[in-house]
């Protein structure tokens, strides 16, 4: 769907361009015709201007065009967050502004990589598009680079990252990862009968002090990874689906080693997140660009479409 929009605005630019450039020509005869025929210079100028208004109207659309596909392709491009996976630190309705160059220069239509600036870190919070259905974009937490074994304590909901295990030999050397304790948080899962015995969810923002009787009081603790600290949601009690999680070859369950050229995502919503532990890696060529501010955020629940308000204090905020 991202692709279909950057051809179609690659097309777009591209037919405004050369009307531009034709303006461009035309305008540089009709001067030069101006000084030929002096008697008929308005003559010639009233008759252009009738022929050529509609070509005028898409030539001037050229430059906005050329400023928008330069920006959206090599520079900045929104996204709006529809789901919760990556609660608290990113909530359903904000706007955010993806770092497109942070890890090279890519053609916007085939997403190659022209020139590379750089790579993924632990900690790093990226837009990719899903592995397993290229349309659609997802955000994630980057918890494993090339080469790193990722085992998940999936009852104490914590990582361990040994890196540059790729060879299963020698991983004794483990990456600083820190927890904090379990608190209360301010957000609450609500869930919601849709049939035939399935359900889904949603999330509410309630002051701590307030009492929960339907819905279930998420818990929230931090963690420190990859130099950076943020926060995670988990629900009390919850199990993991283990049984589909995503099993590797030579790897005991819950444990990964990420192959070469490709990511391991997590979200921050842990026990809400659908995420490398149930599909698999992200290859590099995936990844859209890095996730650095909100720019704007709505006050909107997932899977409404309209929002409610503003939420005025997210606005500007940095995403770490």
């Amino acid at each position: 769907m991202a692709n279909i929009f950057a051809l179609m605005l690659s097309i777009a630019t591209l037919i405004t361009g050369i009307i531009w450039f034709i303006m461009i020509i035309k305008h540089k005869r009709r001067q030069l015709a101006q000084y030929a025929y002096q008697k008929s210079t308005d003559n010639i100028t009233i008759t252009a201007a009738v022929k050529d208004g509609w070509l005028t109207t898409y030539a001037s659309l050229f430059p906005v065009l050329l400023l928008v596909f330069v920006v959206r392709s090599f520079i900045f491009e929104p996204f709006q967050i529809p789901s919760g996976s990556m609660m608290p630190t990113l909530l359903v309705g904000d706007c955010i502004l993806v770092q497109k160059f942070a890890y090279g220069i890519k053609d916007p239509i085939g997403q190659k990589t022209i020139i590379r600036t750089s790579h993924p870190k632990h900690g790093d919070v990226v837009v990719f598009k899903y592995p397993p259905d290229p349309r659609w974009n997802y955000i994630k937490r980057v918890i494993g680079l090339p080469g790193d074994r990722i085992i998940y304590d999936f009852v104490k909901k914590s990582i361990t990252v040994q890196p540059s295990c790729a060879s299963r030999q020698n991983c004794t050397m483990t990456l600083p990862i820190t927890y904090s304790a379990f608190t209360p948080s301010n957000l609450v899962q609500i869930f919601h009968s849709i049939g035939n015995g399935e359900t889904s969810s949603s999330f509410l923002q309630v002051t701590l002090d307030r009492k929960v009787n339907i819905g279930i009081r998420l818990e929230q603790r931090n963690e420190s990874f990859g130099g950076k600290m943020h926060q995670l949601l988990t629900v009390p009690g919850k199990k993991d689906q283990i049984s589909i999680y995503c099993q590797q070859p030579g790897s005991s369950l819950a444990e990964w080693v990420v192959p070469k050229g490709e990511y391991f995502m997590m979200g921050d919503n842990r026990d809400n997140s659908y995420d490398s532990r149930y599909w698999g890696f992200v290859p590099e060529k995936n990844i859209v660009g890095k996730a650095t501010a909100i720019w704007i955020s709505f006050d909107k629940h997932e899977g409404k479409k309209w929002p409610t308000g503003l939420r005025l204090s997210r606005i500007g905020s940095s995403i770490s």
